[in-house]
């Protein structure tokens, strides 16, 4: 089987992409000064054993998971290890708080480099960042527990967590309880299917690392099959089709990155076959990339042409079955089946199942099936002393890395001001950040995009006008 991992100047992007279309809320030059820090820094494994900070807990059913509650402090609960509450947890004072950190995935995860990760532009462990090694360059007081948040008891301020097994699933027979004193829930999105039949047991996604191994295993495999001369030339044409649901970021830049993986290195280690594989792009609305400036978009849809990435827009997928999908063309209503080989789903994202938890809770007030309605306090909304961020919301900005980065910087000067003040012993302390502290204003630090081609496109903020870019040179700043 041939290795899936680039060499020669393409390779460097792991180091030098650090600006992509989601990065987080920091300037670009800072970002790129903190990831690259990280990199240096980064121990080799990644094991919960690894730069421990605090002896790992093991929850029972005997055994209730507490903080130190007899120094004074308050108890801060951060849920997730995304982009909102990694920045909380660099950011904050933790030695006015007794701080719990509290995920099913015991890492940060640089999310905009995934789709680099999927041909091996990117080696996996250059995104990932312990959470163990966060808090050993922060405070021993600090504690972790790789858990899932189950349940909630608002009354008596109480979580439920249990022990995540392999997959990331919660083990039924590991639970214990944990209580707070202050909860933010950062518990970050996942893939949204709509509905559609056949994509949870068919289709690749792309949120998680185990997710970009896994679209590199299937590529291997669908062409390393096509590769056997006792196969029909319609199945070798489908094995050989690789299909990216999703005109949004993510999905266009994977088909760029699968683009580059064929003409860079296929070409050169199965040359028969190169020429053969297809990329198709399905994205419902009538053009890929919406949140960006139309001029980008056509740039994008006229560049992916050029280069042999087929669009079809305007197309809904109705159903995906083992070997073929079903689509509906939205102008004439007609159904297509396609073969393929390998299908990636990059269309939508929805909260995690603890944010819907919680809405339960108070539904009267929580009536988005989309997420927690936070106002711009990041309170939630229906509850006291809880505040949201991230992918797992409902609110005026768009789910992206920089949003929730901002959304955590904003709360972690909040609660450092609050404890400033000598307020940490405040009843309620979602009601007093709200009248000491200015409203959340998210301010975009722009955005890029990697279309493949060694070419790029950006829309950057210029004072009260945006600048737009595209072509090689804006691939050159994409990886400075």
């Amino acid at each position: 089987m041939f290795p899936l991992s680039k060499s020669g100047p393409i390779a460097q992007r792991g180091l030098q992409t650090v600006i992509r279309t989601s990065i987080g809320s920091r300037s670009f030059h800072a970002a790129k000064k903190a990831h690259l820090a990280s990199l240096l820094a980064r121990p080799r494994t990644y094991a919960t054993s690894t730069a421990a900070a605090a002896d790992p807990i093991v929850l029972t059913e005997s055994r209730k998971a507490t903080p130190n509650v007899h120094n004074g402090k308050k108890t801060l609960v951060l849920l997730g290890t995304g982009w909102g509450s990694t920045t909380i947890l660099k950011t904050l004072d933790t030695s006015k708080y007794n701080v719990v950190v509290i995920s099913p995935r015991n890492y940060f995860l640089f999310t905009p480099l995934l789709p680099s990760c999927t041909v091996g532009t990117t080696e996996s462990r250059s995104i990932m960042e312990p959470i163990r090694h966060i808090i050993g360059r922060r405070s021993k007081d600090i504690r972790f527990y790789e858990a899932q948040c189950t349940d909630i008891d608002m009354s008596k301020k109480e979580l439920v967590l249990e022990q995540s097994t392999a997959d990331g699933a919660p083990d039924q027979g590991t639970s214990t309880r944990i209580n707070y004193d202050y909860l933010v829930v950062g518990v970050g999105g996942t893939y949204n299917t709509f509905g559609t039949p056949g994509v949870e047991k068919h289709a690749c996604f792309l949120k998680e690392m185990g997710d970009a191994s896994k679209i590199r295993r299937r590529l291997k495999d669908a062409i390393e099959k096509a590769s056997f001369a006792n196969i029909s030339d319609a199945e070798r044409d489908r094995l050989l089709h690789m299909v990216v649901v999703g005109g949004g970021p993510t999905g266009v830049e994977f088909a760029g990155e699968l683009h580059d993986l064929i003409a860079e290195d296929l070409r050169r280690w199965v040359p028969e076959l190169a020429s053969k594989i297809r990329i198709t792009l399905v994205e419902a609305l009538p053009n890929v990339l919406p949140s960006f400036d139309k001029k980008l978009v056509f740039y994008t849809e006229r560049m992916f042409k050029k280069i042999g990435i087929n669009l079809l827009t305007g197309t809904t997928v109705q159903r995906v079955d083992e070997k073929t999908l079903t689509v509906r063309n939205a102008a004439t209503g007609s159904e297509t089946e396609i073969p393929y080989g390998t299908i990636v789903w990059a269309a939508g994202i929805r909260a995690r199942q603890f944010a819907h938890t919680l809405r339960a809770k108070v539904p009267d007030v929580q009536t988005s099936g989309r997420g927690l309605i936070i106002d711009d306090y990041l309170r939630v909304q229906g509850t006291e002393d809880i505040w949201a961020l991230g992918d797992c919301t409902v609110s005026k900005n768009a789910p992206l890395a920089q949003v929730a980065s901002q959304q955590g910087k904003w709360l972690s000067k909040a609660f450092n001001h609050m404890a400033l003040d000598g307020n940490t012993d405040a009843v309620n302390g979602s009601s007093l950040i709200a009248t000491k502290t200015k409203p959340f204003v998210y301010s975009s630090n722009g955005s890029l995009a990697y279309i493949g081609g060694e070419k790029a496109i950006a829309e950057l903020p210029f004072f009260n006008k945006s600048i737009v870019a595209g072509g090689p040179l804006t691939s050159v700043f994409w990886k400075a």
